[in-house]
């Protein structure tokens, strides 16, 4: 099974110089952790709710004026729509990840994929194993 028959769709990058008031709204209304941050369709990085509260709220940054590029996660982890949910779910229990951004061979953004997917429209076996593998401590 190939990662675009179960990623999530409809994912829309959001600038990184708009303001993280404007991630966090959009995190509310779509119910979701994290939004792919770039322009153009290409991907810079990734702004997650734990970004906001440990870069931006914890360390006491001016919310009003602090943009997403402050406190994004740059370099953030992707796979291709054409990678298969096997090679997406060695990829995130190699870095323990939860979620990976899914690029077209473009290197477009086209979807996320998290566990939660695998879990739900993957097979049984696969969530398992990547649920085992991103859970363990490193040494």
């Amino acid at each position: 099974m190939k990662v675009k028959e179960i990623m999530s769709k409809n994912v829309k990058l959001i600038h990184p110089h708009a303001h993280i008031a404007e991630a966090a709204k959009l995190m509310r209304e779509k119910d979701i952790g994290m939004i792919p941050v770039g322009e153009n369709d290409r991907l810079e990085g990734v702004i997650t709710d734990r970004d906001i509260v440990i870069r931006a709220l914890a360390n006491g940054k001016d919310l009003e004026r602090l943009t997403i590029r402050e406190v994004m996660t740059p370099n953030c982890h992707s796979c291709f729509e054409e990678d298969t949910i096997e090679e997406a779910s060695k990829h995130m229990s190699k870095d323990q990840i939860r979620r990976l951004t899914v690029l077209d061979k473009n290197k477009h953004v086209v979807g996320i994929l998290s566990l939660g997917d695998v879990a739900t429209k993957g097979s049984d076996e696969e969530a398992a194993k990547a649920l085992h593998r991103i859970s363990k401590t490193k040494h």
